[in-house]
């Protein structure tokens, strides 16, 4: 058996999911503030070569997201910028589904993060808070609280 028909072609934790690789001013300040605010495991990090984070790996809930230090030569040179390079803007907002987003809610408020949408049953079935992360990302979780179907939640959407 050769080395490529034994190997995974897609690794199990990247199977089902385009992974979100965020860049920050200071990836090991958001890593500890991502285990405080969220209960984030840290998988991985690889130091840049002139200091910093090239690369790390978290895990938030079920969700792997990648990171790193904007200000690394190496990712100052493939144009990644962090959202205050942006003026304080970003271009994505992170969903991840938890258990309990009123527990996150509280936890993440008291590690330091900014509270955008209180935690509210939402048209769409599911209870969720959006708030900003310390680098400047938006995140909303999410908890599941019902199915809705597509006619119901445009009913909803509509009402108001």
């Amino acid at each position: 058996m050769t080395e490529h028909a034994t190997r995974t072609e897609i690794p199990d934790r990247y199977r089902y999911a385009v992974i979100p690789h965020i860049m920050v001013d200071d990836a090991a300040a958001a890593i500890d503030f991502y285990q405080r605010a969220f209960g984030a495991d840290e998988d991985f990090r690889i130091h840049a070569p002139g200091g910093g984070i090239l690369h790390a790996e978290i895990t938030v809930g079920r969700s792997t997201l990648m990171l790193g230090d904007a200000s690394v030569s190496e990712a100052e040179g493939a144009s990644f910028a962090a959202p205050t390079s942006l003026g304080g803007g970003t271009t994505v907002t992170l969903h991840v589904f938890v258990p309990d987003v009123d527990t996150l809610a509280e936890r993440a408020e008291a590690a330091g993060a900014e509270i955008i949408q209180p935690p509210k049953d939402m048209f769409h079935g599911d209870r969720t808070v959006i708030l900003k992360d310390p680098s400047g990302h938006i995140w909303v979780f999410l908890t599941h609280i019902e199915d809705v179907s597509q006619e119901e939640l445009l009913r909803r959407l509509a009402a108001g």
